[in-house]
């Protein structure tokens, strides 16, 4: 008691100190009202993890070394993985199985969310399906996924998946337009069955914010397409306050619809795809901002960044995805300063065609 008593004692001597003059020289600052003080939620979205067949055969380790610093940095770092974890014999384009090690590393350099809605997750099959989606879930302690489950029962747990940031509950909600193989239903798809029980499940749970996270739109195309707007609207109709989403392998235009930011793709994160403007990509950071004594909260308006990804005797001995910003003016630094003409000519053509600016 006597303790309490002396701090309080201290405690009201220092502010009535408070913008005076001190002896020993300066002032104390004035006081700021706590309640105005907030926090940021950041949850940061990158595109396809990949697995090719020459990517096997390189050095994981810088794939997304330089990424890292912005996905440890976020409050939530999202990634879909367009892969499956099928076993050996491991595999690339058409049917992927990537090695357990891959998706241990993607988790380690910060991405918290796996996207799992997309149509190569089932590439080896029913059988290899259940094995993906038990590695998965032996990682609960280190990554949450959404977008596919195992039984009913998981699927109510993680479609949509449900978090909780610095007192906001976010819901993400996850599906594919379809799969190369038979799923048996474990995937979620975008129909409107689907998307309404989703966002049902969400509301319902009192989630704060939606971020819908399609996988979808037509391979290789810079603009959406009339199926993209029409799914967007009726998300939109649904409850959702952002939308992300992937598939076409390419960056694509974007847009709000009324107040709803929509990226209709991010593109890849890494693969090795060399076909125009495959290896330009987007990380989007969305941004809630929430007070944590009045409860009061808002999304600010999410930042997009361009991507590259060098393939293996271009900028390092691998692949290695890097900010466009931090590499720009920096030609000399590539083994093959052709590949830096390259990253700005496609950084200038994908700007023109969607009209993204960063």
């Amino acid at each position: 008691m006597r303790q309490g008593c002396l701090i309080l004692l201290l405690f009201l001597a220092v502010s009535g100190l408070r913008g005076q003059n001190l002896p020993f020289g300066g002032t104390l600052p004035a006081p700021h009202p706590l309640l105005n003080r907030t926090d940021t939620v950041s949850v940061v979205v990158i595109g396809d993890v990949m697995m090719h067949s020459r990517q096997l055969e390189s050095d994981m380790e810088p794939f997304l070394q330089e990424l890292k610093p912005m996905l440890q940095g976020a409050t939530l770092a999202v990634a879909n993985m367009e892969f499956s974890l099928g076993g050996p014999p491991y595999s690339g384009y058409p049917a992927f199985s990537a090695p357990d090690s891959y998706a241990d590393y993607v988790a380690a350099c910060g991405t918290d969310v796996f996207l799992l809605a997309n149509n190569h997750l089932p590439d080896r099959g029913p059988a290899g399906l259940d094995r993906t989606l038990g590695v998965y879930a032996s990682m609960k302690d280190r990554i949450r996924y959404t977008g596919a489950s195992r039984d009913e029962e998981e699927d109510r747990a993680v479609n949509p998946l449900l978090l909780r940031c610095k007192g906001l509950l976010i819901a993400f909600v996850n599906a594919t337009y379809g799969s190369n193989l038979s799923s048996r239903g474990r995937l979620r798809l975008l129909n409107d069955e689907g998307l309404r029980e989703l966002f049902t499940r969400a509301r319902e749970a009192g989630a704060d914010y939606i971020v819908a996270l399609p996988h979808w739109g037509e391979e290789y195309k810079l603009r959406h397409n009339a199926v993209q707007e029409r799914l967007a609207r009726r998300m939109v109709e649904l409850g959702a306050d952002v939308i992300v989403g992937a598939h076409p392998h390419v960056v694509q235009d974007s847009t709000h619809i009324g107040r709803v930011p929509v990226f209709y793709s991010v593109g890849n994160a890494v693969s090795n795809m060399s076909a125009p403007n495959t290896r330009l990509e987007l990380a989007v950071t969305l941004r809630f901002e929430t007070n944590p004594f009045t409860g009061e909260h808002r999304m600010l308006e999410p930042r997009a960044e361009f991507l590259w990804c060098t393939l293996p005797g271009k900028l390092t001995h691998s692949y290695a995805t890097v900010p466009v910003a931090a590499w720009t003016g920096r030609r000399d630094a590539w083994q093959d300063p052709s590949d830096y003409d390259n990253m700005m000519e496609t950084l200038r053509r994908v700007q023109k065609t969607t009209g993204i600016e960063q």
